[in-house]
């Protein structure tokens, strides 16, 4: 198991994505804190995990503010006794955020809030204890509208992803030289319960998956394969990269037809 021995923080972890990373992290042997603005839904996914065996907790932490994060840190390095691992996936979309004439000002703040302060506080505060238990790795989980211009616009999360992979990059220089590494994802559109519920229909579903090479969503598990390899000792020469996992996405200008 490539993660055995390791202590994980997983923000947002509590459905799509960040579940399916924990539930992989607790796979190949990891420890792992899942923390969630939503404790209720935490405590499911993390009984759930619990259930095979794995080392898993439930903290509940409001990422965009410091406090709750300091003491999310706290509580995993007390509960484990140190920390190797935090994955930044905690994140929103507004339901205000569209083209940037029609965005309201709370929709750009709170988005903003959640999804790039948070990265900065919940970084700022697991670095100290990432560089007690040794060093480790930093996975910042970002959005493909980071490398590609999207519509329907949300021009706020576009902004907020954008701004995880610039973080990401100095963060990754900055910590090379004391152990700690640092990545980003880009998920193209992935099969989570957000992103459905962005569908109004079938032809808003179409609109999207005719842009994708491979032709359908991606799943949570196979973003949280490639999170897995990122934080283990596998990819002890990666840092400051990021990861489109889109089905082609990003490389695409035309796409083919259906066979």
């Amino acid at each position: 198991m490539k993660l055995s021995g390791k202590r994980a923080i997983v923000t947002g972890g509590a459905a799509g994505i960040g579940a399916a990373i924990a539930a992989r992290f607790a796979a190949e042997g990891a420890r792992v804190a899942i923390a969630d603005r939503n404790l209720e839904k935490a405590e499911v996914t993390a009984g759930q995990l619990r259930g095979t065996g794995a080392d898993v907790v439930a903290l509940g932490v409001d990422v965009a503010s410091a406090g709750p994060v300091e003491e999310m840190v706290r509580d995993c390095v007390a509960r484990f006794g140190g920390l190797n691992i935090l994955v930044n996936n905690a994140g929103i979309v507004h339901p205000d955020d569209t083209e940037i004439e029609t965005t309201t000002d709370e929709a750009w703040d709170t988005t903003l809030a959640v999804n790039l302060k948070g990265m900065f506080l919940c970084s700022k505060h697991a670095i100290p204890a990432i560089f007690a238990s040794g060093g480790g790795a930093i996975l910042n989980i970002s959005s493909i509208v980071a490398i590609v211009g999207s519509y329907p616009a949300q021009i706020a999360y576009t902004a907020s992803k954008g701004g995880v992979l610039s973080m990401s990059r100095e963060m990754a220089v900055g910590l090379a030289r004391r152990g700690i590494r640092v990545n980003a994802i880009c998920p193209g559109w992935t099969a989570t319960e957000m992103a459905l519920g962005l569908m109004r229909d079938e032809a808003a579903f179409e609109l999207r998956r005719m842009h994708i090479p491979m032709g359908r969503m991606g799943l949570p598990a196979e973003i949280a394969t490639t999170a897995a390899f990122l934080v283990s000792d596998e990819a002890s020469y990666i840092t400051g990269q990021a990861f489109a996992v889109d089905g082609g996405l990003a490389g695409a200008f035309l796409t083919p037809p259906d066979p």
